[in-house]
């Protein structure tokens, strides 16, 4: 930790440029500069301009591969992003934690007070309490600290930006107070423990994974306490397409319920052969079975059930193509994910709301233009919210126009793949992403 102005020094310099390269694109640096200058600047007026602190971020992330397929200890593929949540921290000595979040009411939590409250449920503050509780049960170390934070990554994108403030808080809780000895997976499985417990919200695990592990990452949920994560070695900037994510401008509030069925009626699933999820389902079984679930569970959850199964089995074909170089399979196969979530999964549009049906409109657009040329699929849990497109390169700016035309200016954003998860933005940074 450096004092405020010291590292204001830095950063209206060059003192911060080669950790910042590993995180951001190039074209980003300058932005990312006077980002960083004015959280520092927010967090001197809360605080005090006398404090020592540093500089914790966490990435949003693009799930590439698996839908819906990480709650029922399948597998996954993903990528952490250039999008993010910066926290500017500097521990004190009250045994409180004080958070502000850029447009949001600060959060205070104490830390002789970290039973879950039913008042704080859909909350950020009950994040925080539940990281604090978790990291206290496992034997680390906590104490108090004020925080500023602010994100660029979007809420409701799909990006998952829940996750990136978990993985932010963990991770300044793991490098300032613990010396990083809560690794990327254990801080993954902290914030889905109090997303799960204290939030209320039935997550997977995948979300947290991929943001605090960093880089594409294909990752096992088989056992769900050592999930099996393996880097998927791909240069991306070499395949001739871009990332883009479509926003639609639909929320995500009030959906909860949509979400939470989704695991629920896969795990009905795997109750009616006696397991508690699908993967520990025999697939010849549930086929030979489906006249019987069909009559005692209904067909939505057969329905959803077919999509793991056959999701599951994909990632693994995706994660071969893209090993082998094949990026031509590897888009066919997103593609045939995308058709599996939206006509098998069912997770484009919400059952209750049929005339609002954003992602329905934007994947229809895709496939028009990027037909035979490039991918298309729904992003993250669905819903609402945003797609995921591979664009080749030449077609990039009619893509774009044609997004933004109809989801608005700005909707459409090409994103890059970072290196690295949840990481202290200090010197050492340059070295760590080598």
């Amino acid at each position: 930790m450096q004092p405020v102005k010291t590292v204001l020094e830095m950063l209206h310099g060059d003192g911060f440029l080669k950790a910042m390269s590993v995180l951001y694109p190039e074209g980003q640096l300058n932005t990312q500069k006077k980002r960083y200058i004015d959280a520092v600047n927010s967090f001197a007026t809360l605080y005090g301009a006398d404090r020592e602190i540093t500089f914790i971020s966490a990435p949003g992330r693009t799930e590439i591969g698996g839908n819906h397929t990480d709650h029922q200890n399948g597998r996954v593929l993903a990528a952490s992003v250039n999008l993010d949540v910066i926290c500017v921290v500097s521990k004190n000595g009250d045994n409180t934690v004080r958070i502000k979040s850029e447009g949001y009411p600060q959060d205070i939590v104490a830390l002789h007070d970290l039973e879950k409250k039913d008042a704080e449920t859909d909350k950020a503050i009950s994040l925080i309490r539940g990281i604090l509780s978790r990291f206290k049960q496992l034997g680390y170390t906590i104490g108090g600290f004020d925080a500023y934070t602010t994100s660029n990554v979007l809420k409701g994108s799909g990006l998952s930006s829940s996750a990136a403030f978990e993985v932010a808080v963990g991770t300044v809780l793991s490098r300032i107070f613990n010396g990083g000895k809560a690794d990327a997976a254990t801080i993954a499985k902290i914030g889905q423990y109090a997303e799960n417990v204290y939030f209320g919200k039935p997550c997977g695990l995948m979300d947290q994974m991929a943001s605090s592990v960093g880089g594409f990452v294909t990752i096992d949920f088989k056992d769900p306490e050592n999930p099996e994560v393996k880097a998927v070695r791909f240069d991306f900037a070499k395949s001739g397409h871009t990332l883009c994510i479509v926003d639609t401008k639909g929320s995500h509030s009030d959906l909860t319920p949509e979400y939470s069925a989704i695991p629920a009626e896969m795990k009905s699933v795997a109750g009616f052969f006696g397991k508690d999820k699908l993967r520990e389902v025999d697939e010849v079984a549930f086929y030979d079975k489906l006249p019987e679930l069909r009559k005692a569970l209904g067909d939505r959850p057969v329905l959803r059930a077919m999509h793991f199964f056959g999701d599951n089995e994909r990632v693994l074909s995706e994660v071969k193509a893209l090993g082998d170089g094949d990026f031509e399979k590897f888009k066919r196969l997103v593609v045939e994910s995308g058709r599996s979530s939206f006509e098998i999964l069912q997770n484009v549009f919400a059952v209750k709301e049929p005339n609002e049906q954003g992602l329905s409109v934007a994947l229809a657009l895709s496939e028009m233009l990027l037909s035979q040329k490039g991918a298309w699929r729904v992003h993250g849990g669905g819903f609402a919210g945003t797609i995921q497109a591979f664009v080749p390169n030449e077609m990039l700016e009619h893509y774009r126009a044609l997004m933004e035309k109809v989801f608005g200016t700005g909707s459409c954003y090409e994103l890059s793949i970072r290196p690295l998860g949840g990481v202290e933005v200090d010197k050492s940074l340059a070295q760590e992403g080598q």
